[in-house]
């Protein structure tokens, strides 16, 4: 095997993408209104003591200065009935959240409903890497659908499905 050295965005980027990950909705309710950003850098379980999850985004973002304001932010861990909202929330124009099925706490955190994870959050470090920032937030809840869906993950510069599949014995 030879290693390839153009570390280039493209050829890095097209690296990064064989490797599959969750993808995560982080969304609350500011000054009335629903915001949000959508991640498919998450990673749960950073920390148990205390309790952190973490996230990277672009130190371009528009969005995570406005839900980075947030007292607490819902994380959604999307499932694959999700692709549709994963791309409005994402999207730049339009109503961002017309029609999505919300719950939402008293503190302002904001879930997408169906979700097989919500975590209750707050912004505890942010931590400068390159360009992004790798943001870690404090778990003050949570709540897990019993009947969890797929996952819908990011790989391959796509969102995908996994099937849980029996293996023969």
């Amino acid at each position: 095997m030879s290693l390839n050295r153009e570390l280039d965005q493209e050829s890095l980027r097209h690296a990064f993408s064989q490797h599959p990950s969750g993808v995560a909705a982080l969304c609350a309710i500011i000054d009335g209104e629903p915001q949000g950003i959508i991640a498919s850098t998450f990673t749960v379980g950073v920390s148990m003591d205390p309790p952190l999850v973490m996230f990277a985004v672009q130190n371009t973002s528009k969005t995570w200065p406005v839900v980075r304001q947030a007292g607490r932010i819902g994380v959604s861990i999307l499932g694959a009935g999700h692709d549709l909202a994963c791309r409005q929330i994402a999207s730049k124009a339009g109503d961002r959240f017309a029609d999505l099925r919300l719950d939402s706490t008293d503190e302002g955190s904001l879930f997408l409903q169906d979700a097989s994870l919500w975590l209750d959050c707050s912004v505890e470090q942010e931590v400068p890497a390159g360009d992004h920032q790798v943001v870690l937030l404090r778990v003050h809840g949570f709540s897990t659908l019993e009947e969890a869906n797929d996952p819908l993950v990011f790989h391959g510069s796509a969102f995908r499905r996994l099937e849980a599949q029996a293996l023969a014995s």
